[in-house]
């Protein structure tokens, strides 16, 4: 796998990827560490992320998608509509479109949000 950088965007084969995204998604501030450990599943979010649009065109290939690292991917989802909620007032449809992307696929892979607002969250440990 080629990695390169430019200019605030990781180039992993041959696709460029917003660095910003790509540490959110890992959770790793310095992503440059971690660009060939990245499985597949997190660039295809970072795709997602970065072109909401793409998402219903992806939904079945995350359906079926073999997740290396359920806990971690889950994770990633929630950095993503945590992030979105914090900077939803620099740009709101932006932040909207990218907290729904999280919010689809995890009830999509996950079948609930763990962040929800109400009753339960999925985040206390049985």
């Amino acid at each position: 796998m080629e990695v390169e950088s430019v200019g605030g965007e990781i180039i992993i084969s041959e696709k460029r990827y917003s660095e910003r995204n790509l540490q959110l998604i890992t959770g790793k501030k310095d992503i440059s560490l971690h660009t060939m450990d990245i499985p597949e599943e997190m660039l295809l979010l970072s795709e997602a992320i970065e072109d909401p649009k793409k998402l219903p065109y992806l939904l079945e290939t995350f359906h079926t998608a073999q997740i290396k690292n359920e806990k971690a991917f889950h994770f990633a989802l929630l950095r993503v509509q945590v992030d979105s909620d914090i900077r939803m007032h620099e740009d709101i449809q932006k932040y909207q479109q990218r907290k729904y992307v999280a919010e689809t696929l995890e009830k999509l892979l996950y079948g609930e949000l763990m962040l929800s607002v109400g009753e339960n969250s999925g985040l206390e440990d049985d």
